[in-house]
């Protein structure tokens, strides 16, 4: 039983595939449950249909002693509850505030999606850059955007357990880069693993990246579906760090978790990136220092690339009819691109 904003919601959903996967039992294999719904940690908090700063509806509502009799019963005293029946996988839906049956998960007939970090103008945003988010990869040269990231004055948290959950990230989107598609023709569908791939410098020999995917509502709301962060010098091995050389430009996977979320017609999907979330995530003082060892910071010239050599995008699975075609393709071209290598 997980959460979409449950800060143990990656390890639930790696125990219940790992289980499934590996058990010596096929029994055992084959009587896993998983069980996601739209809530925060804990089990008072299962259950509830207001999250954060949004209302999930009365789908959302869970009577999770009910849930626990009728597991433990079919277990402990081999009664016949029901607790095996239907599919094994339950999640629900949000924007379309339902539940969802699966055979697995992620669910294998869910289809990658890229969206790629262009440049532009999308004329919704008080970023740093008001870029544009689109299924059409670079295909020349594209200014990269910058911005300066001060460990003495982090991006502020807005939320933090137990305080987690949905929330509008207007108020802090001018100290951050953002990417947003145009208006969606229909609704699409995202559900899974979604993940960052970064193409990026610093000036420093550490720094974070702090990717968010937020779903903008027509009045504006930039509201919270997930987000992911990744220590540079981590981005290879969480054992062996490795500093960064600065000035030259990485490869950096971001892990923003999973989600089940429908970006409903008249919607926008926006991507932000930052360096810091303090204190939901510790301060990176972008020295290099070993971890916890570091005394003071320095500020780090921090840059993303969206060229035709080096597409930064954010990839989702979509399921159902959702396709690509419910996000506007970009019609520019651009011109031969001028890039440094990898």
């Amino acid at each position: 039983l997980g959460s979409w904003y449950d800060i143990f919601l990656a390890g639930t959903l790696r125990a219940f595939g790992a289980i499934r996967a590996r058990s010596r039992s096929l029994r055992c294999r084959e009587t896993q449950r998983l069980i996601v719904g739209p809530w925060i940690h804990g089990p008072e908090n299962v259950g509830r249909r207001k999250v954060g700063e949004m209302d999930f509806g009365p789908e959302a509502e869970l009577d999770l002693q009910a849930l626990r009799l009728k597991w433990y019963g079919h277990w402990l005293n081999d009664e016949q509850t029901g607790a095996l029946d239907g599919p094994p996988v339950r999640v629900f839906l949000m924007g379309a505030n339902r539940w969802l049956d699966l055979q697995d998960w992620p669910p294998p007939d869910a289809r990658p999606l890229s969206l790629y970090l262009r440049e532009g103008t999308s004329g919704t945003a008080d970023s740093l850059n008001d870029g544009v988010l689109a299924l059409e990869p670079p295909l020349g040269a594209e200014r990269p955007d910058s911005y300066t990231y001060d460990p003495a004055d982090p991006v502020p948290s807005l939320v933090g357990f137990p305080g987690l959950g949905p929330k509008d990230y207007r108020p802090v989107e001018p100290r951050m880069l953002t990417y947003t598609t145009d208006i969606l023709t229909r609704d699409l569908a995202v559900v899974g693993p979604v993940r960052a791939e970064l193409f990026a410098l610093s000036s420093a020999p550490d720094t974070d990246w702090m990717v968010r995917l937020c779903d903008v509502w027509p009045d504006g709301r930039s509201m919270l579906v997930c987000d992911g962060v990744l220590r540079a010098s981590f981005r290879g091995s969480l054992g062996k760090p490795e500093p960064m050389t600065p000035g030259r430009v990485y490869r950096f996977d971001v892990d923003l978790w999973s989600t089940a979320q429908v970006f409903a017609a008249g919607h926008r999907i926006r991507v932000q990136v930052t360096s810091s979330d303090f204190p939901r995530y510790d301060r990176n003082l972008n020295t290099g220092e070993p971890f916890g060892q570091g005394v003071r910071g320095q500020p780090a010239i921090n840059t993303v690339f969206h060229d035709s050599l080096r597409p930064s995008r954010v990839v989702v699975r979509v399921m159902g009819d959702s396709e690509g075609g419910s996000v506007r393709q970009s019609t520019r071209r651009s011109s031969p691109p001028e890039v440094d290598g990898r």
